[in-house]
């Protein structure tokens, strides 16, 4: 029997906090067993296997994220999205460098549940960018440079890449600022400095253009 008081949420939460403390790649079965206080089998009571560990933390994490973004995004629209979003982007990958990891793993072909939050942290990319817009390869392009800015940044800093005494906040603000011109210019029908449509990102959500995870 299970031990009392030991259930699968409470196995990938446990691992999840470890994954933040130590790393990613340092989680073992020995090791949450241990920070659980039970012996490693009793884990297989919960869990399949290592793999199928991993990915209930990277589903939990894409899912979290997605909502960390989403309520940053609400109400708002344009640079104002753009911002918002991007500082909570930040922030909560700073705040669980394990569990931003393994919301970088795309989906096993066929897995649902994985695909459908992979989905919905990118179409929020997509949601905040609906003013400028977009359309076709202009918004697959830009909603990857959009994500692919945020990770590379979020990455230098949490792994200690950037050396200099700058003020790291106001690098990010400054990044942040040029992905707004940048996107206001997007297209060659647009100009430095073109203001976008007034659209409120809750009221003018649009599906992706393309590939599934962009």
């Amino acid at each position: 029997m299970p031990r009392a008081g030991l259930t699968g949420d409470r196995v990938v939460a446990e691992a999840e906090r470890m994954a933040d403390d130590a790393g990613l790649g340092q989680l073992s079965l020995t090791a949450l067993a241990e920070r659980l206080g039970v012996r490693q089998p009793s884990i297989y009571k919960h869990i399949d296997s290592m793999a199928g560990l991993r990915r209930s933390i990277s589903v939990r994490a894409k899912a979290e994220l997605g909502d960390v973004l989403a309520r940053a995004a609400v109400g708002r629209s344009g640079a104002d999205a753009i911002r918002s979003m991007s500082q909570a982007y930040r922030t909560w990958a700073l705040a669980h460098p394990g569990r931003y990891e393994a919301a970088q793993v795309a989906p096993a072909p066929g897995d649902a549940d994985d695909e459908a939050v992979s989905q919905a942290v990118v179409q929020i990319c997509a949601d905040v960018l609906a003013a400028y817009e977009l359309h076709g390869d202009d918004a697959i392009d830009a909603i990857r440079a959009l994500r692919s800015t945020l990770h590379g940044f979020v990455a230098l800093e949490a792994g200690g890449g950037f050396g200099f005494k700058t003020d790291i906040d106001r690098s990010f603000e400054r990044l942040v600022r040029g992905m707004v011109v940048a996107f206001a210019s997007w297209t060659d029908r647009g100009a430095p400095g073109t203001r976008p449509a007034r659209t409120g990102v809750a009221n003018d959500r649009q599906p992706l253009p393309g590939p599934r995870h962009c």
